[in-house]
């Protein structure tokens, strides 16, 4: 693992005559988001360790907007999708490059449960199907900033009564942590006055090269999970649970991206336009933070290794990504140059009783632990 102090990286450029990105030749400008958003302050928060690592955070959203991780050479390398001022992320079609989402991350067929006996009707914004909390959902919100310290921030937001939809005031908090160790940690929290439902993730593009101008295909991906939930054509389980074995869903071992993406004669590629799908993980305990996936980048040597206690963990693979918006460093996006790993509870959980429960009530604390860490080999 090569692990290089930022003096080192700047040092290696002097002696090598020729300039060599550093952390900070990557962050962000702080004043692209200062700004004031339904009466509420925003601004961009970066988070750092002593080893070059950097993470940018705008409580917009809860939204990671860079993530700067050190390649094999060296290299700090920005491994996140998104747009170098707040006012883009605003104008943007692409409104989940980064944010947490919920109530419910993931969709809710026809936006419609029942919830002890009543019938809940949530706001329909992919039609037919809620997705990821709806127009007003936690990625659409501006949060309060509870702490801050050179590596850690914790964000607040009181979601209220109908927001969406959903049922009770939800009191949500999300802390980012950058460990000494070259992980991002997520740990949240929420609690509730009413039943509702809860399903909380964060929803980052994941580019190992560091541009969202090249594809992910040569990314290899392992998931640690021998079952997944089939769709239908609007990418709600069917109900089923069934075997990767056979499947483009089968990443039991490290397998470039790209080798089945475009495999539409199979319905799981076909409705997701590449791969959109919930992948059931193979867990020893189910409340334990447990190993889920692996991403590497043979190219630079980046390797990301997720850990959490969720159930599930969607994959999507960009492939309805808009192409030509415009990126950190000026170049234009094109579709699969993204890849979202999404730790949670299953889709459409609220109707389906043989999935994990995602109903918090009153009296409980809903918990989730998510840790993304990022290597070299």
């Amino acid at each position: 693992m090569k692990l290089l102090p930022l003096l080192l990286w700047g040092l290696a450029a002097v002696m090598t005559g020729c300039h060599t990105p550093s952390a900070p030749d990557l962050l962000l400008e702080a004043s692209a988001f200062d700004t004031t958003l339904d009466n509420r302050p925003v601004s961009l928060y970066t988070l750092r360790n002593k080893q070059g690592m950097a993470v940018q955070v705008t409580n917009y959203g809860a939204r990671v907007v860079s993530l700067i991780v050190p390649d094999r050479d060296g290299t700090p390398t920005d491994v996140v999708w998104g747009y170098p001022t707040l006012g883009q992320f605003l104008s943007s079609d692409d409104v989940y490059a980064g944010p947490i989402v919920g109530r419910f991350g993931n969709r809710i067929a026809r936006g419609r449960f029942t919830l002890d006996s009543t019938t809940c009707q949530l706001s329909i914004n992919n039609a037919p199907n809620h997705l990821h909390g709806g127009e007003e959902g936690l990625w659409n919100r501006v949060w309060t900033v509870q702490h801050r310290s050179d590596s850690a921030l914790t964000l607040h937001y009181l979601s209220p009564e109908g927001e969406s939809g959903y049922p009770g005031n939800l009191t949500v908090t999300v802390t980012y942590t950058v460990t000494a160790d070259n992980a991002l940690r997520l740990d949240y929290t929420a609690s509730t006055d009413r039943p509702t439902p809860c399903n909380l993730t964060w929803h980052p593009y994941f580019n190992l090269h560091g541009r969202g101008d090249r594809s992910t295909d040569s990314h290899q991906l392992y998931i640690r999970s021998s079952r997944y939930t089939p769709t239908d054509s609007t990418l709600i389980p069917t109900g089923e649970i069934v075997s990767v074995a056979a499947t483009p869903a089968d990443f039991r071992t490290l397998t470039p991206v790209g080798a089945r993406e475009y495999d539409t004669t199979s319905a799981l590629i076909r409705y997701g336009k590449g791969y959109d799908l919930n992948f059931v993980l193979d867990k020893t305990d189910t409340a334990a933070i447990e190993k889920a996936a692996e991403l590497y980048e043979p190219s630079n040597g980046i390797l990301l290794t997720l850990y959490t206690d969720q159930p599930g963990l969607q994959f999507y693979s960009g492939g309805v990504i808009t192409p030509g918006a415009i990126g950190k460093r000026g170049e234009k996006r094109i579709p699969y140059s993204g890849i979202a790993l999404e730790p949670q509870n299953f889709p459409d959980a609220p109707n389906h009783p043989h999935f994990p429960n995602s109903i918090l009530r009153p009296g409980e604390t809903y918990t989730h632990h998510s840790i993304y860490q990022f290597s070299t080999k």
